[in-house]
């Protein structure tokens, strides 16, 4: 079965939930529609990586989720590890980035997710921070990124 993965990054903080939430719905459901097997790769440190995941897991619910999952990407050891195996179908921390200071290996993380997708999705609101420079990273990568607010 081929899997086809795809990485989500946002910023901390969504101005605009409900825009963000319509631009990605009908996203995921082409995915699952037209993949045979779609692996979300999403981290846990913004609201977008919240929001996004809720958002994918309320479509997994109305579509059926045989053909997709939610994998929890960490960067880092965390001590919520049983709070988020009952929500994510899968949880991964990449062997390369064990051991890096927290903050070089957030941004280890998102490199390895980007590596790891055809498509990246997008939620950016302003040129700093991480999800922007994952999402440069994922352009300089020569990657499919869908941008799902606005400003970009």
């Amino acid at each position: 079965m081929k899997n086809f993965f795809v990485s989500l990054f946002g910023h901390r903080e969504i101005e605009d939930l409900w825009q963000m939430e319509d631009s990605l719905i009908p996203i995921i459901k082409e995915l699952i529609q037209t993949k045979q097997f779609v692996t979300f790769l999403i981290g846990r440190n913004a609201e977008f990586d919240e929001y996004a995941a809720s958002v994918i897991k309320r479509v997994q619910k109305e579509m059926g989720n045989e053909n997709s999952q939610i994998t929890l990407v960490l960067p880092y050891p965390t001590a919520k590890l049983s709070y988020y195996e009952a929500y994510y179908d899968d949880i991964i921390l990449p062997e390369k980035i064990e051991g890096l200071h927290p903050k070089l290996a957030i941004t280890a993380r998102n490199q390895w997710m980007v590596t790891q997708s055809a498509l990246v999705l997008a939620y950016l609101e302003h040129n700093r921070g991480g999800a922007y420079r994952a999402v440069k990273y994922a352009k300089a990568q020569n990657k499919r990124i869908i941008y799902l607010s606005k400003a970009f």
